[in-house]
């Protein structure tokens, strides 16, 4: 049986494909979202509270380095081997580049589930992997076009990204959680903790939803974008888990640090391609992400993830 979140993501694929009335109001969903990623900060930050040593700073570094060497693969397939134009080619490189809060929420309750051995900084490697692919996805455009876009906002794309609401939230939350650990701040941190499988089943419920609606707009000519983002999460995953093995992670970080190379954004990067590449076809880096990628990680890629994860740790 999978997980009882999981269950509710299904359940709102199946009411999107019914074509259900069932919706969750615009309010109550930025709600949740951002009580969901305040929750994950507020986590990571206990976790690390009096935990803080050079191991993890190297740690730290090692991820943020594939935050900027993962694009670097992703490019070449995407231009040439699926056949985007280079706007397209950019955008689907800053999403699966980048990572998804969402995916890493269902992992994280995945592993805690499994009472697998984990560490706060895994907060961390969420933001760290966010920023870096998006400003070399960014980078590409610039490259390989002629960078002039009309429909271009002057906000330097680094500022935005840093400053948008999962960022701050996630980067406050760990702060604070730090600084207060479990104890000190438990009448705030108690009911957001506790709550936290409720909020990410509610939230999932919504992203079943949409992943649905979004599956409409799947074409016989996306089959090559299809399989691209089919493939591309066991493929992608494999870089967390050499990795992670190789920096000597616990075995639930190891599982999250691949879950979230495995992933694909749907919040921050579509946020900074619509400030930055105009050109791209957002709606497609949409279908895959969200509608494809998102759910294979969920239903399959996890539990895919965290066997490979086991072998490794042994």
């Amino acid at each position: 049986m999978p997980d009882i979140v999981v269950m509710f993501f299904l359940l709102g694929l199946i009411a999107g494909a019914l074509k259900s009335d069932l919706e969750i109001p615009k309010a109550a969903y930025d709600i949740l979202s951002l009580l969901l990623m305040l929750t994950i900060g507020l986590k990571g930050g206990m976790a690390l509270y009096g935990n803080l040593d050079a191991t993890l700073l190297i740690q730290l570094a090692s991820v943020a380095a594939l935050g900027f060497v993962l694009p670097f693969a992703l490019y070449p397939v995407l231009r040439f081997v699926i056949g985007l134009n280079v706007p397209n080619a950019a955008s689907l490189c800053c999403h699966y580049g980048s990572v998804s809060a969402g995916t890493f929420a269902v992992s994280l309750a995945w592993v805690e589930a499994r009472a697998l051995p984990t560490g706060g900084e895994v907060t961390l490697y969420l933001v760290l992997l966010e920023l870096p692919a998006i400003l070399v996805g960014l980078w590409f455009f610039q490259k390989f076009s002629d960078g002039q876009s009309p429909g271009r906002k002057t906000t330097p794309i680094w500022q935005e990204t840093l400053t948008n609401r999962s960022v701050i939230l996630l980067v406050g939350g760990v702060v604070i959680g730090m600084l207060y650990g479990q104890f000190e701040g438990e009448k705030v941190t108690a009911p957001l903790t506790e709550a936290f499988a409720v909020i990410l089943a509610l939230f999932l419920l919504e992203m079943g939803l949409v992943a649905s609606e979004t599956l409409r707009r799947l074409r016989w000519e996306h089959w090559r974008l299809l399989a691209f983002a089919l493939l591309a999460p066991p493929i992608l995953a494999l870089p967390g888990l050499l990795v992670g093995a190789w920096i000597g992670l616990e075995a639930g970080n190891i599982v999250i640090l691949a879950t979230l190379t495995a992933s694909a954004s749907y919040i921050a990067a579509p946020v900074a391609v619509r400030h930055a590449i105009p050109e791209a076809d957002i709606g497609l880096a949409m279908l895959a992400s969200l509608g494809v990628t998102f759910p294979f990680n969920v239903m399959v890629g996890i539990p895919l993830y965290g066997y490979f994860a086991s072998q490794l740790v042994g």
